[in-house]
């Protein structure tokens, strides 16, 4: 898979300044899933919130700033670019991950089970 290595320096400060939803995603799931997730991993000339390489899975966590038209539009080219790599790409509101974590982590957990033998 393509990575753009100018965009390597931003995915490094972004892990450094991660919002409060990736960091309560991150700490109280993802970092200690038995299938490796990567922060803030380049996929092509974009970063994508967390990647699982084994299973080929990209998850997302959107803020406000996503329900900008201009900004669906992004994530609308973002996703099918993901897509067209083979990845499946899994989105999920800053809210959501607030106020449904367990749903959230669910989620993510069968996605992972469907795409791998893993567990």
């Amino acid at each position: 898979m393509e990575q753009n290595r100018n965009l390597k320096k931003n995915a490094q400060a972004r892990r450094k300044q991660q919002t409060k939803e990736e960091a309560l995603l991150w700490y109280q799931f993802l970092s200690r899933y038995p299938c490796r997730f990567r922060r803030q991993y380049v996929i092509g000339n974009y970063i994508a919130d967390f990647y699982c390489h084994k299973a080929k899975l990209v998850v997302e966590l959107d803020g406000s700033q996503h329900y900008d038209p201009m900004e669906q539009e992004n994530d609308r080219k973002r996703t099918a670019y993901m897509e067209s790599q083979g990845l499946l790409v899994l989105r999920f509101t800053n809210i959501e991950v607030l106020r449904q974590f367990r749903n959230v982590c669910e989620a993510i957990d069968l996605a992972v089970k469907e795409r791998t033998s893993f567990l």
